[in-house]
């Protein structure tokens, strides 16, 4: 009887112990989602490079941000990009719609010294589309000298989705 009692007992301080472990994992995320807090800490950080959405094309499915490399220096993005939503103050990663493994293309987009340059992404194919709230696109952006000589930078623009 007091072996019962004892695995009883283990059992239910087990229960309060995780029970407590899943509540606090909730607090750090939006109510009734699965979404992960953002993992970029430092952005817009590439002194003279911006990135900046272009008035009149966000929509919930896609937008086209103006790029704009007032620097004396060498830049290449390519076609990936990533999007979170702004949630109580803070940022989260917005989750992909698709159950398989996905990709984009590899292909480098010169941004040279005192360029500007606009890249349109439809997004439906891999987030659907978005319902209303504040978004920002996350893209990286190397700051490219030769090739295996280059240090990359983390750009984001913020948008609303009406």
């Amino acid at each position: 009887m007091k072996r019962y009692f004892s695995s009883l007992f283990c059992m239910a301080m087990s229960l309060i112990l995780l029970s407590g472990c899943g509540s606090s994992n909730k607090s750090h995320s939006p109510k009734g989602t699965d979404w992960k807090p953002s993992t970029y800490e430092t952005v817009n950080n590439l002194d003279g490079v911006t990135m900046n959405v272009k008035e009149g094309t966000v929509s919930s499915t896609g937008l086209t941000v103006i790029f704009e490399n007032n620097s004396d220096k060498q830049c290449i993005y390519s076609e990936y990009f990533f999007l979170e939503k702004k949630i109580e103050g803070r940022w989260y990663q917005v989750p992909v719609t698709l159950d398989d493994n996905y990709g984009f293309n590899d292909i480098g987009y010169d941004l040279d010294s005192s360029d500007v340059r606009e890249w349109t992404v439809d997004w439906d194919w891999l987030y659907g589309s978005l319902d209303n709230g504040e978004y920002r696109i996350v893209k990286d952006i190397l700051d490219f000298r030769k090739a295996g000589d280059y240090d990359k930078y983390d750009l984001t623009a913020e948008f609303t989705v009406d």
